[in-house]
């Protein structure tokens, strides 16, 4: 396994060690995870109350390195506050999620938001523009300016057990995972076409004898099932025996992976 695939600065966890399946890093799936949202709560620092965060629902963009891009009011009271402390922190979450909230990947982007630099306008405004088209509107008007927030630092929960710190520069070279678009979609299809075939797998590759099977995630390297059991519910991951990058190929290993299982 690379360095690059295994989680940095991984939280601990009691009991011993077990063995560390290929899986993307948490800087790649908090890279993952801000590339599929448009929205999240940036934390600034009140003027009118120092020392206190105070929390607002944000659209945002992200540049070519991760960097979030906020076209943001002057009259509004998060650009006051960062006008006069740049010290900020963007919170992100993933939507669409069954069950428990808290099982849901979430990240927080801790860093600097100042405005961006003249020189650098046009490609962060077309960028912008791309994401939020409706910023049409009121891009042009004299009280709104572009954000950007430098990460310094970056906290990823990947759900129950699952979560890191992540250093800046590990977030700004990672890259979303190749499938992020695509995975609803696989999701649904394994969902509701072949259970039987992902129960097979989980004997197989898992060594667990599952009644009932759900694909909960999948990415470049793998998957996870959630598998019910006699003993009740049960987590697997199932790794890839390559590396896939689109939905055919994603089709192509999957179909080889349960031909082989039988």
């Amino acid at each position: 396994m690379s360095t690059d695939q295994i989680p940095p600065r991984q939280h601990a966890s009691s009991g011993p060690p077990q063995p560390q399946l290929p899986e993307p890093s948490h800087a790649e799936r908090t890279r993952t995870l801000l590339s599929l949202a448009s929205m999240g709560t940036l934390s600034s620092l009140s003027r009118k109350h120092a020392g206190f965060p105070f929390g607002s629902l944000m659209p945002y963009a992200l540049d070519s390195v991760g960097r979030p891009i906020f076209l943001i009011s002057s009259m509004a009271m998060h650009t006051q506050n960062l006008n006069a402390d740049p010290r900020s922190s963007l919170f992100v979450s993933q939507a669409g999620t069954d069950g428990d909230p808290l099982g849901a990947a979430r990240a927080t982007l801790v860093g600097d938001a100042e405005p961006v630099a003249a020189n650098d306008l046009a490609p962060v405004r077309e960028l912008y523009l791309a994401r939020h088209p409706n910023g049409r509107y009121w891009v042009d008007f004299a009280d709104f300016r572009f954000f950007r927030l430098e990460p310094i630092d970056v906290y990823y929960v990947g759900g129950f057990g699952v979560m890191g710190w992540v250093s800046a520069e590990d977030y700004a070279t990672a890259a979303p995972d190749p499938l992020a678009e695509a995975a609803p979609g696989i999701l649904a299809h394994m969902n509701a076409d072949h259970v039987e075939a992902m129960i097979q797998l989980a004997r197989t590759h898992a060594g667990i004898e599952a009644t009932e099977a759900t694909m909960t995630a999948i990415d470049r390297l793998g998957f996870y099932l959630r598998l019910k059991t006699v003993e009740g519910m049960k987590g697997a991951r199932l790794n890839f025996p390559r590396e896939v990058a689109t939905s055919k190929e994603t089709r192509e290993v999957l179909v080889a992976m349960v031909r082989t299982a039988r």
